[in-house]
């Protein structure tokens, strides 16, 4: 049977409300306000317990410090730590060299002989103000000191996965039942192995986001080359247009001028035809003005056949030239290729431009699934456990209306179960790791009490009857 346990995750993180608490004295708690040079005091603000509650829904974790304002709050102006006892007494600025981190105060080197030498201190821990500083922010802002009750974290309650002062026990802890004392739990922190653990989840989770930053780098270079590539086609594309449009233009424009050619040859040797023709007539025209004034009748006679021979040829040479198509229009005029137009009305666009998804390539160290590993090794109590179903056993259709009376998981897998037929009358059966009938062991003609594995193939029962006792069998 496969039991599931909850696991429960504390979460420290760091709170924030602008509302100061005015009530607080420092006559009710181990944790005076620090003050600074400048005379400020104050006290770190939080969250509403309901935003606490919604981050933890067994309730907010009573655990953070209230310190002076900003990151650097219990510091002088002038960069010096001051002495908390010093300025709580007299109002003095005496800086401070150590920290106690049980009564979480800042001492000067006077309040640190006394500390030392007193009774119920002596036995403190104390560090710098330099070691100090150099602790995690969120780590500052943890108290020992429950910030409810103003009363120091004594027990842990294992069901909330929280520590608690002896108020809480009456407060908010009545029905918890997995109370231990702190001081056992805090032993075994640094020596549990969810401080390797955590070691190595960071490592994963750091090699994770820097294989993760140095992928979308190596992606935004990918793309960049990419966008190049594209832009590159999309250039060699229009120069290919470009050059293939040239060339047809060239054509054309060479037949144009071909064409062109040969009409202006045709009308140039036709032009010098009639103008020479023309020519012929105006001399004729010149000559026959003169003949009439001048010539004989005789000359009149032979000069006017001889004109109107010359006229006749003319004439029947202009019949000639009408006869034929040289006086219809030569016009020159292009055509453009259709398919060359249609590139204005069909083509919309150049290309288009997608963004395809490729699978990644990426190898991620796996984590827990969000399981944080529990400081404190807990038993699940009942309330907690969720059985879920491991293997249904198919049992033969003759042995369907026997009674279970015992069921037994074996180390290789397999199934074996202690049947009854009857008040006298026991079974032992064997189930393969899938389920699946393999065989009838062995038949009790007495009343058997239960069965375990013991070795290899061997189980053990305990029968009703004095006189046997025990009996091993063979599987």
């Amino acid at each position: 049977m496969n039991i599931e346990t909850p696991k429960q995750t504390i979460e420290l993180k760091s709170t924030d409300n602008s509302k100061k608490d005015s009530k607080l004295k420092h006559e009710d708690s181990y944790l005076p306000p620090s003050r600074t040079s400048s005379g400020e005091s104050g006290f770190r603000s939080h969250r509403d317990d309901d935003f606490l509650e919604s981050i933890n829904p067994r309730g907010p974790l009573n655990i953070r410090r209230q310190v002076p304002r900003g990151s650097n709050q219990n510091m002088a102006s002038s960069g010096r730590d001051v002495c908390t006892l010093c300025y709580d007494d007299d109002g003095s600025f005496t800086e401070a060299l150590t920290w106690c981190t049980k009564c979480e105060v800042l001492l000067c080197t006077g309040c640190e002989k006394h500390h030392t030498k007193s009774r119920t201190s002596k036995d403190h821990k104390t560090m710098s103000t330099k070691d100090y500083r150099k602790l995690p922010k969120f780590m500052l802002e943890i108290s020992s000191q429950c910030r409810d009750h103003r009363k120091k974290f004594e027990l842990y309650c294992s069901f909330h996965d929280c520590p608690c002062c002896v108020t809480c026990i009456t407060d908010t802890h009545k029905k918890c039942q997995d109370l231990k004392p702190l001081s056992d739990i805090l032993k075994q922190v640094k020596s549990s192995a969810s401080v390797q653990l955590c070691e190595k989840d960071l490592k994963n989770v750091k090699e994770n986001l820097e294989e993760i930053i140095k992928k979308l780098l190596s992606r935004i270079d990918t793309n960049k080359n990419q966008k190049t590539k594209a832009a590159e086609q999309i250039r060699s594309m229009r120069k290919s247009i470009d050059d293939f449009l040239n060339k047809l233009e060239q054509e054309i424009i060479g037949d144009l001028e071909s064409k062109h050619a040969q009409l202006r040859s045709k009308m140039n040797f036709l032009l010098q035809q009639v103008t020479q023709q023309a020519n012929e007539i105006n001399q004729l025209q010149n000559e026959f003005s003169k003949m009439t004034q001048s010539a004989t009748e005789l000359q009149m006679f032979i000069g006017l056949r001889e004109i109107e021979t010359t006229t006749s040829k003319v004439a029947k040479y202009i019949d000639e030239l009408k006869r034929g198509d040289i006086f219809e229009g030569k016009n020159l005029e292009v055509r453009i290729s259709s398919a060359l137009q249609s590139i204005l009305q069909d083509v919309k666009s150049f290309g288009d431009i997608n963004i395809n998804t490729s699978q990644s390539t990426l190898r991620i160290k796996p984590g827990r699934k969000n399981e944080a590993q529990n400081l404190v090794p807990t038993v699940p109590r009942i309330e907690k456990i969720k059985p879920s179903m491991l293997r249904t056993l198919r049992i033969p259709e003759d042995m369907k209306y026997m009674g279970l009376n015992v069921c037994r998981v074996l180390p290789d897998g397999n199934y074996l179960t202690l049947n009854h037929k009857s008040c006298t009358s026991h079974v032992l059966l064997l189930f393969g790791n899938d389920g699946f009938f393999e065989k009838k062991v062995i038949t009790f003609t007495e009343y058997i009490h239960d069965a375990c594995f013991v070795k290899s193939n061997t189980v053990a029962v305990t029968l009703g009857s004095e006189n046997h006792g025990r009996q091993f069998w063979w599987i």
